[in-house]
């Protein structure tokens, strides 16, 4: 069995956005890297500066992040 090589395809500042980045990822089929509890221990989903990273296996990444971009666009959009 081979390891998944998982990249990273966009960086996401708030917590809720990314987490509706993950499941649209997952509806369009691509399968993005789940992170939960991410953040030092007593703060989950904190971002740092740099936000919370979207992760796909590396032989999705270029499709998942034109797609995830254009998903961006539209969510911010607002």
């Amino acid at each position: 069995m081979s390891e998944i090589v998982y990249e990273t395809i966009v960086k996401v500042g708030d917590p809720s956005v990314a987490r509706v980045l993950v499941a649209a990822l997952e509806g369009y089929g691509f399968h993005p890297l789940r992170r939960d509890n991410d953040g030092p221990p007593g703060l989950p989903g904190f971002t740092g500066l740099s936000g919370l990273p979207i992760d796909v296996p590396s032989d999705e990444a270029a499709d998942a992040r034109v797609l995830a971009n254009a998903l961006l666009k539209d969510m911010l959009a607002g």
